[in-house]
């Protein structure tokens, strides 16, 4: 199965509700399906969330991985493209909540303190895996608080991105 996946870039702008293949264990073993991103919040009159604090939480079900092969963030009206210093695609940690009513199956990326490469824009990062780790994470073979940590300093390239609104569009 993982020597079929493609990583893409992810936006952490991006809308809720936007689709995205995710990879967890169903009934029959491990699976790609594709969720909308954002959970439907426990109390009512509350914000849907994307993302999701994973510091002193247990994740005993419901774990996923989120492919990707670099994620963009803004910082002072600057976007910044993120990478992993040795060019390999990674993993997102993430959980996944069954439809309920009113709304879809859909996932949720947990963040962590941000490593010392994206703390110049950010204090807080998504959690990323490295592909030697997502069985680790799936299987609960690794306790949440060893997966779950920044990645060492220059684990991370990071490139100023082309403005949204400075990308030109060529029509042929």
């Amino acid at each position: 199965m993982f020597s079929y996946m493609k990583a893409t870039k992810f936006d952490t702008d991006a809308a809720l509700d936007e689709r995205r293949i995710i990879v967890r264990y169903g009934e029959e073993g491990v699976e790609m399906v594709e969720l909308p991103w954002g959970l439907r919040p426990k109390e009512p009159g509350n914000q849907p969330f994307m993302l999701a604090r994973a510091e002193g939480r247990r994740f005993a079900s419901h774990r996923c991985l989120v492919p990707a092969s670099e994620f963009l963030i803004g910082h002072h009206d600057q976007r910044h493209r993120i990478s992993l210093a040795d060019g390999d695609w990674f993993y997102f940690a993430g959980i996944w909540r069954p439809a309920s009513e009113g709304w879809p199956e859909a996932y949720a990326i947990l963040t962590i303190e941000a490593n010392a490469d994206v703390a110049r824009y950010r204090d807080r990062q998504m959690a990323v895996l490295r592909r030697r780790q997502r069985m680790d994470w799936l299987d609960f073979s690794c306790p949440e608080h060893e997966l779950l940590q920044p990645l060492p300093i220059g684990a991370f390239r990071i490139e100023r991105a082309i403005p949204r609104q400075a990308q030109t569009v060529l029509v042929l």
